[in-house]
């Protein structure tokens, strides 16, 4: 069995998506091909790996509560190619968006099901993100926490010869059980679906979130955006941004 898994973030790096397209190719079996969508120049490559597959998972952001309009325009060439060609994939999605619930995917989610009745293809279902962004932040923290880990460790063993310092250890455990904790939803969502794409049946649409309170969320993505935009422009963008 071969799935195609589809990026369809515009990000090059670190997107949400190509995280949990990560997440999800731990899940599937058989043949996988990952492959990034965010220009045309991707489409004749994309639609080639459809041939022989059976299945195929698009991930992608939720914007303006909708489908990314590089992926319309990508679905539209996918529909003509799987009718030419008499296709009969069988369809799923990973749809996550910066607001701390999931059912905000709801309306992307209804999308792709047309999308599928409108071209003849199998609507498997699809998982619906929210705090896609926080999610993905908690990668970033894990790598961070192993590199401290290592960096202890080596500062264990030149100080006291000790390979296995048990304070570094412990707050390595620590922090790797919170950040599963924090995904937890998303992984059992996304193992179900893994089960289903195996078996070639449709999973439903199940929707997750980030394991946290909504006012810590909040509290958090507040801050996040406010840096964030310091940074890269965004709320400030007229103050920092340098005159002509």
């Amino acid at each position: 069995m071969k799935t195609v898994l589809i990026n369809g973030s515009p990000k090059r790096r670190l997107s949400a998506s190509s995280y949990f397209l990560l997440l999800q190719r731990l899940f599937v079996g058989g043949q996988k091909v990952t492959e990034t969508l965010r220009t045309p120049a991707d489409h004749s490559r994309i639609l080639a790996q459809l041939d022989d597959a059976q299945a195929v998972v698009f991930c992608l952001p939720l914007y303006v509560d909708g489908i990314p309009s590089h992926v319309l325009h990508f679905m539209e060439e996918m529909e003509a190619y799987c009718t030419r060609n008499g296709l009969h994939l069988s369809v799923y999605c990973i749809a996550n968006n910066g607001f701390i619930e999931g059912r905000q995917n709801e309306p992307l989610m209804q999308a792709f099901e047309h999308f599928c009745t409108r071209a003849g293809l199998s609507w498997g279902g699809g998982v619906g993100i929210g705090g896609g962004v926080m999610l993905n932040v908690t990668r970033i923290l894990f790598v961070v926490d192993i590199a401290l880990l290592v960096v202890n460790t080596a500062l264990g063993v030149a100080t006291t010869g000790d390979l296995f310092p048990r304070d570094a250890w412990a707050s390595f455990g620590t922090n790797a059980l919170l950040l599963l904790y924090f995904n937890l939803g998303v992984l059992l969502y996304l193992a179900r679906m893994g089960a289903a794409i195996r078996r070639g049946v449709a999973c439903g649409k199940r929707y997750t979130r980030i394991l946290i309170p909504s006012f810590v969320f909040i509290l958090f993505a507040d801050v996040f955006f406010v840096i964030a935009s310091l940074f890269q422009g965004g709320l400030f963008r007229g103050w920092l941004a340098r005159k002509e």
